[in-house]
């Protein structure tokens, strides 16, 4: 339990709001990434990649080359499209760690788009390197364009933190 000296009441509402934050920012950026590539023809992360890397791991190799050239893995995709969503509870997790259940009560969108924002760190500089892209997507054809795409991806993040908090105060 995180504790903190809140009442048990206060811990069950900081997860309540971990999970629904978490999940239903990701929820948001899904339906961000779904719009763009219907829409826009823009192609989303494709996370069976993500569950191959993450499959990977457990034979010790923790960066790739070029991902897509790694052996496929059974259930790669079931377990990529997972950890995208524990991620997502993951970072709401660390977001009301230095926010506290007050921003429950009182959420405010700059801070959930700032916060988004900063976790773009992850990708450049773990993800991306690891799967082949190089940091920041230096090695992809486009590279400035992926990263914006990924800035404004982890905008979105942000909002759907901001809005399943909106979401949390009807009940």
């Amino acid at each position: 339990t995180v504790n903190r000296g809140m009442s048990a009441c206060e811990n069950i509402i900081f997860w309540v709001g971990v999970f629904v934050m978490g999940g239903g920012a990701i929820a948001v950026l899904d339906g961000w990434s779904l719009l763009l590539a219907k829409v826009f023809g823009v192609p989303s992360l494709n996370f069976c990649m993500v569950g191959r890397w993450i499959s990977l791991m457990r034979s010790g190799q923790f960066n790739h080359t070029a991902i897509n050239k790694a052996p496929s893995q059974k259930g790669e995709c079931a377990i990529g499209w997972f950890i995208h969503y524990v991620i997502g509870v993951i970072f709401s997790f660390t977001f009301l760690l230095v926010m506290s259940n007050d921003w429950l009560v009182s959420p405010r969108l700059i801070p959930a788009l700032i916060f988004g924002l900063a976790t773009v760190c992850m990708p450049f500089f773990i993800m991306q390197p690891a799967l082949g892209l190089g940091i920041a997507a230096s090695k992809t054809p486009r590279p400035a364009s992926a990263r914006v795409k990924s800035c404004v991806s982890h905008c979105v993040f942000g909002a759907g933190i901001y809005i399943s908090s909106l979401v949390l105060l009807l009940f």
